[in-house]
């Protein structure tokens, strides 16, 4: 590819070249013919005129030469540099960048290629991340259904409805993981279909909270409902939503204590055409360093007993529906998950 481009440029600046030269030919015939339309006399003098007039034009050709090769250079070498770094990332180093020189015109050209560099190298160490973190959460449930079928086969343990029971758990654990990382997949790669249409946010809150009753009474929580009367019907996928509202729910229950509320709040937004969902606990709360990163995929702060995914797969959907999602907390006090929707879909 860097030959192809410099065989071009060589053929480009011989062409220009030889332009030139043709040019100044013309010139040369032009100051020909003035000389002689002038009638200088053959003489010393006359002959030191037409010599003085051809020096001049050659000078002339001369420059012009250097100065078209200067300028050919200062947009040929940049643009070099952006063939060679364009190859090493296709070999897959997505570390190269490539140095901001040359004509103005051409550097945004130069800034446009190291932002595209870096976005790879981004989503090359997410890819990497995620590979490993997935690795690491499919062992524990694959090593227990080994162990536990290795122990019945060998006669360690009884082929009886408790290990049986525990095959079927780690199996839903790891069904549960896979349908999850397809959900958040097709949210981050804005492939999933949504079913939307007027919603009653309060009533999905509502199926929601009530899924969790049993849960939560045999944890000693109290869960609740607050529904601002009046709120106008949301155009939203209820399933998704309530897939939201369901991962927010789990997760304060997760770390919420025995004699502790957890609160749902439906309200309308800050702006007209929203309206605000809020998860509220008055769990353990999250440490202040933890606080940014409490939607990344796969983060566990140090006390974390679930899989990192269900505040990742929140964020998608909201986004998903064009909506918004932020988290307030403090150690020790509980912990508000605050989703804001639009009313309106803008698609």
């Amino acid at each position: 590819m860097r030959r192809h481009f410099l065989h071009r440029a060589l053929f480009f600046l011989a062409a220009v070249v030889t332009l030139t030269l043709g040019v100044s030919a013309l010139f040369l015939w032009a100051a020909a013919g003035l000389l002689h339309l002038l009638k200088i006399s053959p003489g010393p003098g006359g002959y030191g005129q037409a010599v003085l007039a051809v020096m001049l034009l050659l000078l002339l050709v001369l420059a012009t030469v250097v100065l078209t090769a200067r300028a050919f250079r200062r947009v040929a070498a940049p643009v070099e540099d952006l063939m060679a770094a364009l190859g090493q990332i296709a070999d897959g180093s997505y570390s190269t960048r490539v140095e901001e020189r040359g004509p103005r015109e051409v550097r945004p050209l130069t800034r446009a290629f190291n932002a595209m560099a870096e976005r790879l190298e981004r989503q090359e160490a997410q890819r990497r991340s995620l590979l490993m973190d997935i690795s690491h959460e499919l062992r524990t449930p694959l090593a227990v259904l080994q162990g536990t079928l290795e122990g019945m086969l060998d006669g360690v343990y009884p082929r009886d409805d408790a290990h049986l029971a525990l095959i079927l758990e780690e199996t839903q654990v790891l069904a549960r993981l896979i349908e999850d990382l397809r959900t958040l997949t097709l949210a981050e790669s804005l492939e999933l279909k949504l079913a939307r249409a007027p919603t009653d946010v309060a009533e999905v809150a509502k199926d929601a909270l009530a899924s969790f009753r049993a849960q939560a009474q045999a944890a000693g929580v109290m869960l609740g409902l607050e529904a601002e009367p009046g709120l106008p019907p949301a155009e939203v996928d209820p399933e998704r939503i309530r897939q939201v509202l369901n991962n927010l729910i789990s997760n304060a229950l997760r770390y919420t204590p025995n004699g502790g509320t957890v609160r749902v709040r439906c309200s309308a937004g800050p702006a007209p055409g929203q309206v605000i969902l809020s998860v509220e606990d008055t769990g353990t709360g999250i440490q202040a360093e933890d606080l940014p990163r409490v939607f990344d995929r796969f983060y566990k702060s140090k006390d974390s007993r679930g899989t990192g995914l269900g505040l990742a797969i929140a964020k998608s959907l909201v986004q998903a529906h064009g909506g918004e999602i932020s988290a307030e907390s403090t150690a020790g006090q509980g912990t508000t998950i605050r989703v804001t929707l639009p009313l309106r879909s803008s698609v």
